[in-house]
């Protein structure tokens, strides 16, 4: 679920129950600024829900680098 910054800080209640079951991303001039999760979520299940994503040859220090560069 995507809410402005406006609609969180009217309705803030409303949206911390919502996140223990659907994280909440929070937008601020049409841009995501932040997210709003359940810190409960089991992190091993959405580890296990990644898994195949990724290529086999996937290597974190080039990725790094490829984020750098495009800065």
């Amino acid at each position: 679920m995507s809410i402005t910054a406006t609609e969180l800080k009217n309705h803030l209640g409303k949206y911390l129950l919502l996140s223990a079951t659907e994280d909440i991303l929070i937008t601020k001039n049409g841009k995501v600024v932040a997210k709003l999760v359940n810190p409960h979520q089991n992190r091993v299940e959405t580890a296990k829900a990644l898994f195949g994503i990724l290529p086999k040859d996937a290597d974190i220090d080039r990725a790094k680098a490829e984020r750098l560069d495009r800065i």
